[in-house]
């Protein structure tokens, strides 16, 4: 049984080969305690069963129920004791077999040291023994506790999830164990209700990243049906098993959007638990891949149920958009502008160059925004009437998912992001696609600050992530003539469609789920 208990002295350091045989005796353990687990509940559910069983009805217990006499009286009187034996017989069974089952509950590190080095290459190092499922092709990787052991369906066989400490520091002090409601370890605290326990890899500050942890619960809501049984009494954050006690203002408000309740969502922080007491949870539910595995069909499902709850969080209208003289839908087109890091160093100009294009349009209206002094609704309202959204990479672009689907992006970039930033630069062409939206490419800007090491580098990121954005009037120029030449038409066709008496609709009147 790993032994879990803080010690008072400072904590070891890491060995690798120590870690190696404790990881193997601890994955010894488990496998030897499921067998003999498994068997013990089969046994005490054998016993409970025959517990209830009555004895068969027959001519003979008629009679001895009919007879007055005062040897059927005695016969009546010693089955019952001999009945009163049983049963006390099978109970101190049944009391020390809970109460081993209780003892032996095995709780292992959240954060498993092995695979620390590669947490994004397919495993992850977050309750590494147990599996995820999904419920339909393409959905959301999940684990649900407790589970019945069917084929596919996880490894929990009826068993709560149980977890213990609440360190901010460090994943490896943090444990999780499984065990059966009959038998929760020592001390524990039965926490009813649905819990969705999140484990990020980034944080639940940055929009994206929190966004990027809000998408499975959602898509797992919504795969059942948004039923009342599918929304939290409460949230489990954690980072890199790391205990984490709140989310950012943005992230907290769309989660009110999507789940309700009344107010912000109850992040868990433990409260009044000890730190090596047990809390069990009556039913939870577990996601640890973010958006991984869900294929792009069930990724707008979800994005489109999400843009839905936030636009009627926010009272913002769920119909067509305004039109011209001619019936056609105008063209909103916002200059959404940072300040510090990655903004514009000449942005009247850009502002000027955007605006002239505009113009040149009909029915084209622009808006300049800046992300920083925006409240979330603000934020909705000004993305359900963008078109084409203007803005440079940052967490701002987070909010394109707002939009209607098939808007267009324009994203901007200082210099030297290309060749040294990595994947992470590209998130929002995945947003993009995985909303129904267009991007249509990026500018990256040629001229900025210059490091001191070659440009491809990685040194070189701590100079280039910070720097400004530069201006190519001509560039500009032409690219926004191509995109609002390309909206305008889907515009006018959209327009022709509606005439015809086709119901083409862009945005659901309604919220669809499941």
């Amino acid at each position: 049984m790993l032994n879990t208990a803080r010690p008072p002295t400072a904590k070891p350091k890491s060995n690798n080969s120590n870690s190696t045989t404790k990881h193997r005796m601890a994955k010894l353990s488990i496998f030897l305690f499921t067998i003999s687990a498994t068997a013990l509940f089969f046994y005490l559910s054998e016993i409970q069963s025959l517990r209830l069983r009555s004895p068969p009805s027959s001519w003979f217990s008629d009679l001895i129920r009919t007879d007055s006499s005062s040897s059927s009286a005695a016969v009546t009187t010693g089955d019952q004791e001999v009945q009163q034996a049983d049963d006390e017989e099978h109970r101190l069974i049944v009391d020390s077999m809970t109460e081993k089952l209780r003892q032996s509950v095995t709780f292992l590190p959240l954060k498993d040291l092995r695979y620390s080095p590669v947490p994004l290459e397919g495993h992850t190092w977050f309750m590494s023994s147990l599996f995820d499922f999904q419920d339909e092709d393409g959905g959301v990787q999940y684990q649900e506790f407790p589970f019945a052991a069917e084929p596919g369906k996880g490894n929990s066989l009826g068993r709560l999830l149980c977890l213990k400490g609440r360190d901010t520091h460090d994943g490896s002090w943090n444990y999780y164990a499984l065990a059966w409601k009959e038998a929760l370890p020592v001390n524990a605290t039965l926490m009813k209700g649905l819990t969705f326990v999140s484990y990020n890899h980034y944080d639940y500050g940055n929009i994206w990243h929190g966004l990027s942890s809000l998408v499975p619960f959602v898509a797992w809501h919504r795969a059942h049906r948004c039923g009342d049984s599918s929304f939290p009494d409460r949230w489990v954050l954690y980072h890199w098993g790391e205990l984490r006690l709140g989310m950012g203002l943005w992230l907290q408000t769309l989660t009110e959007a999507i789940f309700g309740g009344g107010g912000p969502p109850r992040v868990e922080g433990f409260e009044g638990v000890g730190e090596d007491q047990p809390v069990c949870f009556e039913k939870v539910v577990v996601t640890r891949h973010n958006e991984g595995g869900m294929s792009r069909e069930r990724r707008i499902e979800t994005y489109d149920l999400m843009r839905c709850k936030a636009r009627v969080h926010c009272n913002v209208s769920l119909g067509r958009r305004p039109t011209d003289d001619q019936g056609v839908s105008v063209i909103g087109m916002t200059l959404f502008l940072r300040t510090g890091a990655r903004s514009f160093r000449n942005e009247s100009a850009v502002i000027r160059v955007f605006r002239e294009e505009c113009g040149k349009v009909d029915g084209c209206r622009i808006q300049v925004a800046y992300s920083n002094n925006l409240t979330f609704c603000e934020q909705v309202k000004l993305m359900s009437s963008t078109d084409i959204l203007v803005s440079p990479h940052g967490a701002q672009l987070t909010n394109m998912f707002l939009m209607d689907k098939n808007s267009s992006v324009m994203e901007f970039f200082p210099k030297g992001w290309l060749k040294v930033a990595g994947v992470g630069q590209f998130v929002y062409h995945w947003i993009a696609s995985w909303s129904g939206m267009n991007h249509r490419g990026a500018w990256r800007d040629p001229d900025g600050n210059n490091c001191p090491f070659p440009e491809d580098d990685r040194r070189c990121m701590s100079v280039f992530k910070d720097g400004t954005i530069g201006v190519n009037e001509t560039h500009f120029s032409q690219w926004a003539q191509s995109v609002l030449g390309e909206m305008k038409a889907r515009k006018l066709e959209d327009a022709k469609m509606t005439a015809n008496g086709n119901n083409f609709e862009h945005v659901p009147k309604t919220c669809h789920c499941g």
